[in-house]
């Protein structure tokens, strides 16, 4: 398991090693060429290959997107229905790929609104690519960052432990298996986290911009790369202590 980074302080590099997107502007990228909103949502899918792509060129170890959360289903039945068939078809369809470039699939979140073939699919798509060792893709499906802490406490009570420190509780998050976030990017112009990864984001460097979902690609990921670039990473820490290769300026 990975330290937290309120206990340790994490090596700085200029590559992050965990990149996490919030895919924000799907709809609206398909309201402004007077197109139906589940349109955005397949040209979104297209923007997911480019920077899984642009990830492993750069050498990025972990990408997790967001893809729908638990407050997504307050949205219209017929777009929520949309995705959920977007999700069921985008699983048989490119998980060989992913398998194909050495890519192990995670899927986090509630999976209690999901249907059975949806469930099976993730398991299926996780089973067959949990041995590769490049690029680790997590979606967070039906998933939020408070949900996700109040699942790990009651675990932790299932368990029976008297006593829940920050260690075991991030031990018991959905995403333990991975660094926290170097690199948070946020698309279509809000700047919210919108109950994502409340935990793990706590030093995670912040990246929003106006781009719609749809239109970001390996050149918007570079310009957010040159902005994580020029931040000081202090954990805590002021600028006298950072090795100088780190400092600004």
């Amino acid at each position: 398991m990975f330290a937290s980074s309120t206990q340790d302080v994490p090596a700085v590099q200029s590559v992050p090693r965990h990149i996490a997107i919030i895919m924000d502007g799907n709809g609206r990228w398909a309201k402004k060429r007077l197109l139906p909103r589940v349109a955005g949502h397949k040209r979104g899918l297209d923007a997911v290959r480019d920077t899984v792509r642009h990830c492993i060129d750069l050498g990025v170890g972990y990408l997790t997107l967001f893809a729908f959360s638990t407050e997504n289903w307050r949205r219209p039945e017929d777009e929520v229905n949309f995705l959920m068939e977007l999700f069921f078809v985008a699983l048989d369809r490119e998980v060989e790929r992913l398998h194909q470039n050495n890519i192990r699939l995670r899927v986090i979140g509630s999976r209690e609104r999901f249907s059975a073939a949806i469930c099976q699919r993730i398991e299926a798509a996780e089973a067959k690519t949990a041995a590769n060792a490049g690029l680790v893709l997590t979606i967070a499906a039906d998933y939020g960052g408070r949900w996700d802490v109040l699942q790990a406490v009651n675990r932790l009570q299932a368990q029976g432990v008297a006593q829940i420190d920050e260690a075991n509780l991030a031990a018991n998050l959905s995403m333990s298996y991975a660094p926290e976030p170097d690199l948070f990017i946020r698309t279509g112009g809000e700047q919210r986290i919108s109950n994502f990864l409340l935990w793990q984001l706590a030093y995670t460097e912040l990246y929003f911009t106006d781009l719609l979902w749809p239109d970001f690609g390996k050149e918007a990921l570079d310009q957010a790369l040159v902005s994580f670039r020029n931040r000081e990473r202090r954990f805590g820490r002021t600028s006298e202590q950072l090795p100088q290769a780190h400092r600004r300026g």
